[in-house]
């Protein structure tokens, strides 16, 4: 059969360079690759399906020219995968573009927003044929053999006689290495490396892409979803397949990639064991990764750094043990500050830490608190954002029982916690101490960690230009731009991904009025791309 994979983006996640051109002639996207897709299109073609893959980062297929194609080329199954509730309102959209294109086409959403809102996702959105949970690899399979008749396809959503049918969960798959590595090549996109979120930098020029070699994380954290979507569990891949991927890779002409699992640093016996496998092949691409500060693998970080892992990335979210307590991390500031002490001291070139304000009970002491922590570590990146909360997490079902949502009402919603949550701090006060803080940080970090610094900002240099990295170190100093009015934020949220925070305001919109900013944000990206393509090399824009 021939099925269709789209891969439905927030913007504020990816960005266009200015430099559209990689030297093989491919479009150059800054963000994260579709991961997703890519590897249920291998699983198709090798059971020999035929799959036609398209990422709406693409300004060469616009969703204009996907549904052309859906029309002219008839395929079996449309499938839109997604990964959060700032996609949901791109992704429903689209599936009423297409069926208004091609009544007869099945449509299926995928992805962890999907999977666990499905019941909700089929309702508000009765266009979609199938909303798939959990894994997707033999699902897809399944399902292309009973579209007609899904009913006996584990993990499926859908709609019999007028209600909606949620067919049996499926087992949790944990033989991993069954699947073939994601089909990358079929894709014409190649894509730049930058640091993640508020930290729009770029690391290197090389071929860039992501792995998943483990799935799931089992700690409790009260803002995470993952651990609902697995279903508590942690799977991995064996040490011998992740190293055959690497030398897959490179052979590719990769130079880098990501390691997109939710806690890499889990198994000590495996992470060994990829690190001889890729020192003993010779590999050179260059990895990274994102783990607990609480992992007892650390003392394998030499090895780490000497098979070429080049970044670490821990979620460290606060500089108080009250807040910590409060989220649930179930970690010590005394572990967080061994830990990045342990990956600097092992040679781990960059080490990233996640942090979270605007939390529940936080205070400004608090807040102040993080942002002093932050400067006894040795990071060398760092990113402080304003926690949401969403369906699915621990923090959403708190909500619900405290009276501050809505689960039959706000379900595909997305709120800062600071709007909703009376124990939280103002936006203002937030956004204003944020700021003091960075302003701090960055000052001590040029002072107390000179050459660490300076590396870095060498780095960024290669690849970017000189205003962009003083645009980047400034900007804490800065101060807030003033005037904008509400509809321009929305749009530039869309399509220019000028103010993260406003992510939440566009899942709260009307369908009508989301229709009505999308389609006038479709002009603001074409002015924003010439005025880029006319006076700099790479736009300062979140990434990932």
């Amino acid at each position: 059969m021939l099925v269709f994979l789209i891969h439905v983006r927030d913007p504020q996640f990816y960005a266009l360079p200015a430099k559209t051109r990689a030297k093989n002639g491919r479009i150059r996207v800054m963000g994260f690759p579709p991961i997703g897709i890519m590897s249920l299109s291998a699983v198709l073609k090798q059971a020999g399906h035929e799959c036609v893959m398209f990422d709406q980062a693409n300004p060469e297929t616009p969703n204009d020219v996907i549904l052309e194609q859906i029309k002219r080329r008839k395929p079996a199954l449309v499938g839109m995968s997604f990964l959060s509730t700032t996609s949901y309102p791109y992704a429903k959209i689209l599936a009423r573009q297409i069926r208004v294109a091609d009544a007869q086409v099945k449509l299926a959403f995928g992805g962890v927003f999907a999977s666990l809102n499905a019941g909700l996702v089929k309702l508000q959105c009765p266009e979609v044929d199938f909303v798939c949970r959990g894994d997707g690899e033999q699902l897809l399979l399944d399902l292309l053999k009973n579209m007609d008749d899904p009913s006996g396809v584990g993990g499926v959503t859908w709609a019999k006689d007028g209600r909606v049918v949620n067919n049996p969960n499926r087992p949790v798959e944990r033989h991993l290495d069954q699947w073939a590595f994601p089909d990358r090549e079929s894709l014409e996109l190649d894509f730049v490396e930058s640091m993640p979120l508020d930290v729009p930098a770029v690391l290197s020029m090389e071929r860039f892409t992501t792995m998943q070699t483990s799935r799931g994380c089992p700690w409790p954290c009260v803002f995470c979803d993952i651990p609902i979507f697995n279903e508590g569990k942690w799977r991995a891949r064996s040490a011998d397949h992740v190293v055959a991927e690497l030398k897959h890779l490179e052979a590719n002409g990769y130079g880098s990639v990501y390691f997109v699992d939710d806690h890499f640093l889990l198994q000590p016996k495996r992470i060994e064991a990829i690190c001889k496998g890729v020192i003993e092949a010779k590999l050179s691409i260059q990895w990274g990764i994102e783990g607990r500060v609480d992992s007892v693998a650390q003392h394998l970080f030499p090895i780490m750094a000497q098979a070429h892992c080049r970044t670490v990335m821990f979620g460290i979210e606060s500089g108080s043990q009250k807040i910590l307590d409060r989220l649930q991390k179930e970690q010590t500031l005394e572990e967080v500050e061994t830990a990045v002490r342990n990956a600097k001291k092992a040679g781990i070139e960059i080490v990233h830490g996640f942090f979270t304000v605007g939390n529940p009970d936080e205070t400004v002491e608090d807040m102040q608190k993080t942002f002093e922590f932050a400067s006894r570590l040795p990071l060398d990146t760092f990113g402080f954002n304003r926690l949401c909360v969403y369906r699915g997490t621990p923090l959403w079902q708190e909500y619900v029982k405290r009276g501050l949502v809505s689960d039959a009402k706000d379900w595909y919603k997305y709120f800062k916690c600071s709007e909703i949550d009376p124990t939280c701090l103002a936006g203002e006060v937030i956004n204003q101490v944020r700021q003091e803080g960075l302003k701090k940080l960055f000052l001590y970090k040029l002072t107390r960690y000179p050459v660490q610094t300076f590396k870095l900002l060498r780095r960024f240099l290669r690849y970017m230009p000189f205003r962009d990295v003083a645009y980047l170190i400034m900007k804490p100093f800065l101060g807030q731009k003033k005037g904008a009015t509400k509809a321009e934020v929305l749009s530039r949220a869309v399509e220019h991904a000028e103010m993260k925070d406003a992510a939440a305001q566009l899942t709260q919109l009307s369908d009508e009025l989301l229709h009505n900013v999308m389609e006038e944000s479709k002009a603001e990206r074409q002015r924003i791309q010439q005025e880029a393509e006319g006076t700099r090399e790479l736009p300062m824009v979140n990434t990932r």
